[in-house]
């Protein structure tokens, strides 16, 4: 809800800085005092229209901030500041806590705060793309899971839809793609690569092509450790059974003899690999010629394929699948036209069902609303919620289902249903806008309804039984009526006065909290005009009476 309200240098108003309650509270002034120029000051730190008309004459811009509460739901309370200022150039800013947002933010940010009557292009209840909602919200119990439903069923549909038109599309291209994808793939695979063998394969080509200096030096080494005059083997041994002999009397002998025979054995171990390696040296061209073939191919293959054989493999298996698409063209079509079909029924009885429980809610908020239309003595009127069911609902699918609502409104008896927006008496739209918040503002989510001109072309019984109403909504969320009716004005918790005056620099107005004396003359004001008397007075001491026994009736 709102919580305090500043205004400065705005149009005739040079300072407003006042606290706003909770419950219903009032606001009266004299004709021309400034009481539209309030709601127009709210209206545009709610996100509304700027104009640098609006900044006070002699002034460099004009602020209004509105300090207000939002509960979550959670239930969690949470203080926020919201901020417009317009320059005498025409510049507009607008802030929330202290950050500087976008028009549209602010806008969308101030929907779940306030809703002012009078600007109804701001009103969700006068733009027909969202009446649907209201009925949805009305009886949110049951259409919730039905929409959502419903929303799963078409996105299952959407999905399968875009599948089958991305296959339709690339069929005519996989003709001309299958031979060539055919051709790389038997190109890989008849290359039967391994991973490592390019690594492999140049170790081998290094060995091979240095074969002759590798079967030298491997023949002098194997000479030079066992099979040549003084070998390094037949020193090692008498060394290391020498050292074993007197190895007992010293720790220190010991530790060497170890060492010695750990090298003699070590050395033996080893020979036989080293024999192998010189034996097997091949140096055949053809063998050299097979290696560099075979590695020429694999290097060729990466080249094309990827840079590894890792990828070139990788790149296979991905062939090997598109070409099974491909091939499987035929089964996946016929697969995905199936389930578009299972889906697409599938949405429609969820949009079905949907539609059977709208149309439940609606019929439930055409009678309560008509019953709120009847107590505000709208004699013959008549709402009503029409569904467009014309044409095939399937052309009409949706993720929101297949329907489309428009809120109707006869206001008398006989009249034709018209849209809410087309109602010409602004009296008339006052009471629908009333008689609907009644109904929906429980769930509207709206913590602070602000209504200007509710007693528009009313009066007498009318008037209390709109005071009545105020009160009870009130005692959910926080009202603001403008009014200048008694009735209605006697009604309120806390009553807010717009005076004007001339101070020398010119015409300006202010507001100010009534105390109950004050009040009780304002109201009287109202009942009798600018002359007060003491019988004015009592009638205004015992309207408020009468008010406060019919709030707790």
């Amino acid at each position: 809800m709102i919580t305090h309200i500043l205004i400065r240098d705005f149009a005739i108003i040079s300072e407003i800085d006042i606290d706003l309650n909770g419950g219903l509270t009032v606001v009266t002034g004299e004709t021309g005092a400034g009481k539209s120029i309030i709601i127009e000051a709210i209206s545009l730190a709610l996100g509304g229209r700027a104009d640098k008309a609006m900044v006070r004459a002699g002034r460099s811009k004009a602020v209004v901030q509105l300090a207000a509460e939002l509960r979550d739901e959670t239930g969690e309370v949470s203080e926020h500041i919201l901020t417009r200022e317009i320059g005498a150039s025409g510049k507009s800013l607008a802030k929330i806590d202290g950050e500087i947002v976008t028009l549209a933010r602010l806008s969308e940010f101030a929907a779940r705060l306030a809703d002012i009557h009078g600007q109804y292009d701001r009103h969700s209840l006068f733009k027909t793309e969202n009446h649907l909602a209201l009925i949805d919200a009305h009886r949110s119990r049951d259409t919730e899971p039905a929409r959502k439903k419903a929303a799963a069923a078409w996105r299952a549909d959407a999905e399968t839809k875009r599948a089958l038109s991305a296959l339709l599309e690339s069929e005519a291209s996989s003709a001309r793609r299958r031979d060539f994808m055919r051709f790389e793939l038997d190109e890989i695979t008849k290359a039967e690569l391994k991973l490592g063998e390019d690594e492999t394969l140049r170790e081998n080509l290094s060995v091979l092509q240095n074969g002759e200096a590798i079967h030298e030096k491997t023949t002098f080494a194997t000479e030079a450790l066992y099979d040549g005059e003084g070998a390094a083997m037949d020193g090692l041994g008498a060394a290391m059974r020498a050292l074993r002999e007197v190895s007992a009397h010293s720790k220190e002998l010991g530790e060497i003899a170890r060492i010695v025979a750990d090298a003699y054995y070590a050395l033996e171990d080893m020979s036989g690999s080293l024999r192998a390696l010189r034996d097997r040296m091949d140096f055949s061209p053809e063998t050299l010629n097979n290696l560099i073939a075979r590695l020429d191919l694999i290097e060729r293959l990466c080249g094309k394929y990827g840079g590894s054989v890792a990828k070139v493999l990788e790149y296979g298996e991905t062939l090997g699948a598109a070409l099974a698409d491909i091939e499987n063209i035929d089964a996946r079509k016929a697969e995905l036209t199936a389930r578009l079909s299972a889906n697409e029924d599938e949405l429609v009885r969820a949009c079905e069902a949907l539609r059977a429980l709208r149309k439940t809610s609606a019929d439930e908020l055409e009678a309560k609303i008509n019953a709120e239309l009847a107590e505000l003595n709208f004699s013959g009127a008549s709402f009503a919620a029409r569904f467009d069911e014309e044409g095939d609902l399937r052309r009409k699918l949706s993720e929101n289902g297949a329907d489309s609502v428009e809120f109707l409104i006869s206001p008398n008896r006989g009249q034709p249903l018209l849209p809410l927006a087309k109602i010409a008496s602004g009296g008339e739209m006052s009471r629908v806008l009333l008689a609907f918040k009644a109904v929906i503002g429980d769930y509207d989510g709206i913590p602070t309804m602000i209504f200007d001109e509710i007693d528009s072309g009313i009066s007498g019984i009318t008037a209390g039984t709109v005071g009545k109403k105020l009160v009870r909504m009130a005692a959910k969320r926080q009202i603001v009526c403008i009014t200048h009716l008694p009735q209605i004005a006697a009604c309120g918790a806390h009553h807010l006065a717009i005076r004007k005056s001339d101070d020398g620099d010119g015409v300006r107005t202010f507001m100010e909290v009534l105390s109950e004396d004050e009040r009780v003359l304002e109201i009287a004001r109202l009942l009798g005009g600018a002359n007060v008397t003491e019988t004015t007075l009592k009638s205004a001491r015992e309207l408020i009476e009468l008010s406060a026994a019919g709030a707790k009736a």
